[in-house]
C-alpha cells in the first residue's frame, strides 16, 4: 500500500501551479494534475517532483546529503539554527526554504513560528528525503532555482535562502506585497582554520556583499543584517563531515577527507543572516 499523502503539504497545494504550463494543479490521490494533462506523482519518500525540462546537474548526492545530516544532527550549527529563527517575522503563513538540503534551517524556524507552514525546495532528491521528514509542518519539492518557480505570484510571505542560490526576480514574484527574504551567506572568515588546512576547499567570494546589494536592492528594501561568530570544537568525524556536505567536497581530494577522521580543529563559524523586504 501506498503511503498516505503528507498532511504537510495540503497547506500548499492551492498555491502550487503547474511547472510546464502554470494551470493549477489537482491532488489526486498520490498524483498532481493539471487540466494540460500534466502529472507529478509524490515520490514515496515524501517529497514533490517538480522538476520540468532536463535533470538538474547540481545538488548534495547520497554521501553529501549523509554526511550534511549526520553533521547538523551534531548540534554544532544549533547557533546558526536559532539565529535564523529569531531574526525571522511574525505573522508568516507559509515559508519557501531554497536549496532547503535536508530541512534542518526550515524547522527550527518552524518551531519559531507556530502558524506557518514550510515547504523545502532542493534538487537534491538524496537530501529531500530528509527534507520531507523534517517537521510535522515542511513539506518538500524539488525543483530548480534557476527557472521560473511552481507557485503563484503572491503566495509566499517568507523566503529562506541559507547558503543556497538565489533566483531574486522569482523570490520578488512570489513574496506577498510586504513579504520578506532572509540571505544567510558565509563572511570572509567562514571556517578560516579548516579552509588553511585543507586544501581545495572552496573559498567565499570577497564581492559577495557587493554583488549580493546589486541583485536585491532593486527588488527589496534591506530591514536588518546580523553578524553571527562562534568558535567550534569538531567532534570526531565532524571536520570531514563538515567539508563532505558543502561543494568543498568536490574540489578536496579523497585522500585528504579520510585523513578527517579523528578530532578537528577548534574552528569559527562565521556569517551574515540580513532580512529584506520585498518592494
Amino acid at each position: 500500500m501506498a503511503p498516505p499523502v503528507p498532511a504537510s503539504l495540503q497547506p500548499w497545494l492551492e498555491a502550487l501551479v503547474c511547472p510546464h504550463c502554470g494551470e493549477a494543479l489537482t491532488l489526486t490521490e498520490r498524483t498532481l494534475r493539471c487540466p494540460q494533462r500534466h502529472s507529478f506523482d509524490l515520490a514515496r519518500a515524501g517529497y514533490l517532483p517538480l522538476l520540468a525540462g532536463a535533470p538538474a546537474t547540481s545538488g548534495d548526492d547520497d554521501e553529501m546529503a549523509r554526511a550534511r545530516d549526520r553533521f547538523l544532527g551534531t548540534g554544532a550549527y544549533s547557533p546558526l539554527r536559532e539565529a535564523i529563527a529569531d531574526l525571522a517575522p511574525t505573522g508568516v503563513r507559509r515559508v519557501l526554504d531554497i536549496g532547503c538540503g535536508t530541512g534542518y534551517y526550515l524547522a527550527g524556524a518552524l518551531d519559531r513560528l507556530p502558524a506557518a507552514h514550510g515547504l523545502g525546495v532542493d534538487t537534491s532528491v538524496r537530501a529531500l528525503r530528509f527534507a520531507a521528514r523534517c517537521h510535522d509542518r515542511a513539506a518538500a519539492a524539488s525543483w530548480d532555482v534557476f527557472s521560473p518557480f511552481p507557485l503563484r505570484d503572491g503566495s509566499v510571505d517568507l523566503v529562506l535562502d541559507v547558503f543556497a542560490p538565489r533566483n531574486p526576480a522569482e523570490f520578488a514574484r512570489v513574496l506577498a506585497p510586504g513579504g520578506h527574504l532572509m540571505v544567510v551567506r558565509p563572511a570572509p572568515d567562514h571556517l578560516l582554520q579548516l579552509r588553511r588546512d585543507v586544501p581545495g576547499m572552496v573559498r567565499p567570494d570577497p564581492r559577495k556583499e557587493e554583488r549580493l546589494h546589486e541583485v536585491l536592492d532593486p527588488l527589496f528594501t534591506a530591514e536588518e543584517s546580523r553578524e553571527l561568530h562562534f568558535d567550534l570544537d569538531l567532534a570526531p568525524g565532524s571536520a570531514r563531515d563538515l567539508i563532505a556536505m558543502t561543494p568543498s567536497a568536490r574540489h578536496v581530494e579523497p585522500a585528504v577527507l579520510a585523513r578527517l577522521g579523528g578530532s578537528g580543529p577548534r574552528i569559527t563559524v562565521s556569517v551574515v543572516a540580513s532580512l529584506h523586504r520585498r518592494r
